[in-house]
């Protein structure tokens, strides 16, 4: 959901000095064409699917907490030490819930809560246990007595206070009309376990009022990245324990979820980057200056996208939205390319949704269907987007998808949202005023950076609370090992655990492949290392059970990576998209490295392919001498046929016993045995 700020409840004097400011700087630079307009008018878009579009609000003036002198905002770039950077993990997914979220932990024991990750929003707030009309969100409501490193922000001239003049106070609205407001605080706020970055001191919004979508949406709060003293990124700038940077990236079509950093990265070589001017607009922006389709550039007017705020890049946007001469020539120029798809109605009656058939249901053919898109910036360099960048599904035909791009009303404002930044890491480097793109796989973000494995979490105030924590996770069950069997004793050969889903499994069961993706973002593990081991149905509900193995070919992991998923499992910190259900993690365990077991013999050596949907066939693998393997493959994806299960027979001691694993499992059994 867009979160571009309406109002700020500025007193008149501060008003009016802002906008004389702004009068000033109009003239001063020769410009005439001047809207008396207060706002600008954009499109919303749909936080949870195709409706909703209703317009959104930008304020021609930047809210009061940006308004510094230039030359102060130069002056704390100068850091005095090196600085850190946390990397945090992203969730949910941007058109199935509307937004992305990430962790914070806020006060001593920390309390946990899922933030909406937003450029547009200058504040980071969450629901205050005082709160007299808040929803029900995914987490507990912030308790400030219970907290204690909590201290409130008392009314000074540099804030709004309260009608008693005792705290400071902020107040939001925002595009679909949804608001929120409280009191400000400061408290230790730290960033999970993937930082390296140590808690930090921060200002925050505990909310008492919440409206609109603030107040149904599950996500507890928001995480405003964008530009003001309130905003985290600012904060941790002004402390000097980070640079001035962020990035995020963000998941594709098949998979939610990605990655953020606070703080600077190397970027890659082939990062392409535009200039970002920050006294443009409060709001990230970029020169784009041509769009091509298929290698040609739209018919347009240099200054098409240049018009307003100029083009806006907001992660808190699910789609795009051009000025109307640029969405009419793109629209025709990209019809013009589909030449065996089929034009059809759209999921949403009440929308023109522009949507076609026949490309097919698997994702990394749609470039045969549909065209390259090439967005080409000021500096002549170009971001070049894929089919998944500027198409959505369609919610009711199999293999139709729709134009993520829609008009801007009469606008000429360009709005950029997350649909066009699809697994594409988007460096926002303030301090060099310039923001970068690099099209990666998001999913696997910290090994395509080659970026060393996660640093030793820096200590807390103290241990996680698990009292706040709704997502539907119960306390872990102690291993089954005994206590001497404890990472450190022994060699360990995987890491197992039990989930049970409030999910059917044969609705299940197609997505097993992304809930394997989630599974090694949460556990900070390659997918390849996350194995489906077993399943079994009661009622609606599906119980599975899951295998962490060693990376590559290694026969056990180390203590330290094998202690830290222990621990995310046994301190419940782990959490799936609500699209999974309410679930919970039931036991987990330890065990050390296979054995070499003997093998039934099963005849010929030959290898025997036969992947067909819900048919069992056998392949037949590793034959060393008389010791061989057999796997019986089942198959549980239509397309790709990626996923399938596999159950291994083994002969121990003349018993033969038959285990559900994976084909990649059975294969690195077979390469022991």
């Amino acid at each position: 959901m867009a979160r571009a700020l309406l109002t700020h409840n500025l007193p008149i004097l501060i008003s009016f000095i802002c906008l004389l400011f702004i009068h000033h700087v109009v003239v001063s630079n020769g410009i005439s064409d001047v809207s008396n307009e207060s706002f600008v008018f954009l499109p919303s878009p749909n936080s949870t699917n195709d409706g909703d579009r209703s317009t959104m609000f930008l304020p021609l003036f930047p809210p009061k907490e940006i308004s510094r002198p230039r030359d102060e905002q130069l002056s704390r770039r100068h850091l005095q030490k090196s600085p850190s950077s946390a990397r945090m993990p992203l969730h949910d997914d941007l058109l199935l819930n509307g937004y992305y979220t990430t962790r914070l932990w806020i006060g001593t024991p920390p309390q946990s809560f899922a933030l909406i990750v937003d450029t547009g929003s200058t504040v980071t707030y969450v629901p205050c246990s005082t709160c007299e009309h808040c929803g029900n969100h995914q987490d507990p409501k912030f308790q400030p007595e219970m907290s204690s490193t909590y201290r409130p922000v008392k009314c000074n001239i540099d804030c709004t206070c309260d009608n008693e003049r005792e705290q400071c106070i902020y107040e939001r609205q925002y595009a679909e009309m949804s608001s929120s407001s409280g009191v400000l605080g400061e408290d230790i706020v730290s960033f999970g376990n993937q930082s390296e970055l140590a808690p930090q001191r921060a200002v925050f919004g505990c909310e008492n009022l919440e409206t609109g979508d603030l107040y149904s949406q599950h996500a507890d709060g928001i995480m405003g990245l964008g530009r003001g003293d309130l905003s985290i990124v600012d904060q941790l700038v002004e402390k000097h324990v980070i640079s001035d940077s962020f990035s995020l990236c963000y998941g594709g079509m098949d998979f939610g979820g990605g990655a953020m950093v606070l703080g600077g990265i190397k970027p890659p070589s082939e990062m392409v980057f535009t200039h970002s001017d920050p006294v443009r607009s409060p709001y990230y922006n970029i020169e784009l200056k041509e769009i091509h389709v298929a290698g040609k550039a739209l018919n347009l007017n240099p200054q098409t996208f240049d018009g307003k705020h100029g083009t806006v890049l907001d992660s808190g946007t699910t789609y795009a939205y051009l000025p109307e001469a640029a969405f009419v020539a793109f629209k025709s120029a990209v019809m013009k390319e589909l030449h065996s798809l089929r034009e059809i109605e759209g999921p949403d009656p009440n929308y023109k949704d522009i949507c076609f058939s026949g490309a097919g249901s698997d994702i990394s053919e749609l470039s045969k269907s549909f065209p390259p898109i090439d967005m080409v910036f000021s500096n002549g360099k170009k971001l070049s987007l894929t089919p998944e960048n500027y198409l959505f599904r369609h919610s009711k035909v199999r293999g139709a998808y729709c134009l993520g791009i829609f008009q801007n009303g009469k606008d000429p404002t360009t709005l950029l949202g997350g649909i066009v930044v699809r697994n594409t890491l988007v460096t926002y480097d303030r301090e060099n005023e310039r923001i970068g793109f690099w099209k990666t796989n998001c999913s696997e973000l910290w090994d395509r950076l080659n970026l060393s494995p996660s640093p030793p979490p820096p200590p807390l105030p103290s241990g996680l609370d698990n009292t706040n924590s709704s997502a539907n996770l119960t306390p872990a069950l102690a291993p089954s090992l005994p206590l001497e069997h404890a990472p450190g004793k022994i060699k360990i050969g995987l890491v197992s655990f039990d989930m049970s889903l409030s999910v059917d499994y044969s609705a299940l069961k197609p997505r097993v492949p992304e809930l394997a993706h989630f599974i090694a973002q949460e556990l900070e593990v390659n997918v390849s290392q996350v194995h489906l081991m077993n399943f079994s149905t009661e009622g609606n509900d599906s119980l599975i059970r899951w295998a962490i193995f060693p990376a590559g070919s290694a026969n056990y992991m180390p203590n330290a990576t094998a202690t830290e998923i222990i621990n995310r499992l046994a301190e419940n910190r782990f959490h799936l998209p609500d699209t999974f259900g309410s679930y919970k993690l039931v036991k987990w365990d330890i065990e050390p490295p296979p054995k070499r077991y003997q093998l039934r013999r099963l005849g010929s050596p030959a290898v025997r392919h036969s992947f067909r949907e819900g048919n069992k066939a056998s392949h037949l693998l590793a034959k060393q001498g008389s010791k061989q393997a057999m796997c019986n493959h089942l198959l549980i994806m239509e397309s790709p046929p990626v996923s399938v299960l596999t159950t291994i027979q083994v002969d121990k001691g003349g018993l033969t016993t038959t285990r559900i694993v994976s084909v990649s499992v059975c294969n690195k059994l077979a390469r022991l045995w």
